[in-house]
């Protein structure tokens, strides 16, 4: 199978499991791909988390049995997953914009979320600039914030504050491996933990988070142009194009965008497929 294939196929195991508990290695193994390979490989080919893709999918189907039968609203709860009628009728409210109950009437407008396809194109006609960095292990020291995978969009609420956050953790650069790190670690359950930080030798202060990296092969990449669009652009393409026809496999460690005043750069540890 290619990776066209395989995606499909695990999405087929997706859709065939929505009312069952989804396992997310399963998942994966069907992909070819590590789970924490493949929900970095989905979002970005996808547009969205994959927690996410399940759960617009779960409440789709919600929405039609509500409005075609006559299944009472805790039956769907607990159909798909809700452990409980409020749990599901915030979710429902979040996703439809009216209440579970209110999904009967005929003249109600719901949302619908259709099953996935991949269609990927790799086109290859724009080189890619990348180099591989042996690096040891070392150490960042920054403010931390938990993204939840259920956000539709990557948007820290610490980037409001940006520019003092860098100003902040700058005292601590003290490394050859000088400059800002916008660290992204992502947990078992899909939520990233994410960082502004820098390397540093320093003790960690009791208002800044410290994050242990360890020694890994990293591939990377050089965003070119106006930025954010550049830096996305250059995130696209290594899911996208780079993966497929690297050899390589995301490992479990870090990714982080590292800036100065000269150039932003894409760091992401990889490892040779098996």
């Amino acid at each position: 199978m290619d990776l066209l294939e395989n995606m499909n196929a695990a999405v087929s195991y997706i859709e065939n499991n929505l009312v069952e508990e989804i396992k997310y290695e399963e998942v994966a193994k069907i992909a070819c791909f590590s789970e924490h390979h493949f929900k970095r490989m989905f979002s970005f080919i996808a547009g969205i988390p994959l927690a996410e893709y399940v759960r617009r999918r779960r409440l789709t189907l919600a929405a039609f049995d509500l409005k075609e039968g006559d299944m009472r609203v805790i039956d769907v709860a607990i159909k798909y997953g809700y452990n409980s009628p409020d749990s599901f009728s915030r979710a429902f409210q979040t996703l439809h914009e009216v209440t579970p109950s209110s999904a009967k009437n005929s003249d109600v407008p719901l949302k619908a979320y259709p099953r996935m396809t991949f269609q990927i194109a790799i086109k290859g006609d724009v080189e890619m600039n990348y180099r591989f960095v042996e690096k040891e292990a070392f150490t960042v020291v920054g403010k931390k914030e938990t993204v939840a995978s259920s956000e539709t969009e990557f948007n820290p609420k610490m980037w409001e504050h940006l520019e003092k956050i860098e100003q902040d953790v700058t005292p601590y650069d003290n490394t050859p491996f000088s400059g800002i790190l916008h660290v992204s670690l992502t947990n078992e359950n899909g939520d990233i933990e994410y960082y502004i930080a820098t390397a540093t030798t320093k003790s960690c202060p009791d208002e800044f988070d410290q994050l242990q990296i360890s020694s890994n092969t990293w591939a990377v990449f050089e965003a070119k142009g106006k930025m954010p669009d550049a830096l996305l652009t250059t995130w696209e393409r290594v899911y996208n194009e780079w993966f497929p026809a690297s050899g390589y496999e995301l490992a479990e460690d870090p990714e982080f965008v590292k800036g100065n005043d000269t150039k932003t750069e894409i760091w992401v540890p990889v490892k040779k497929k098996k």
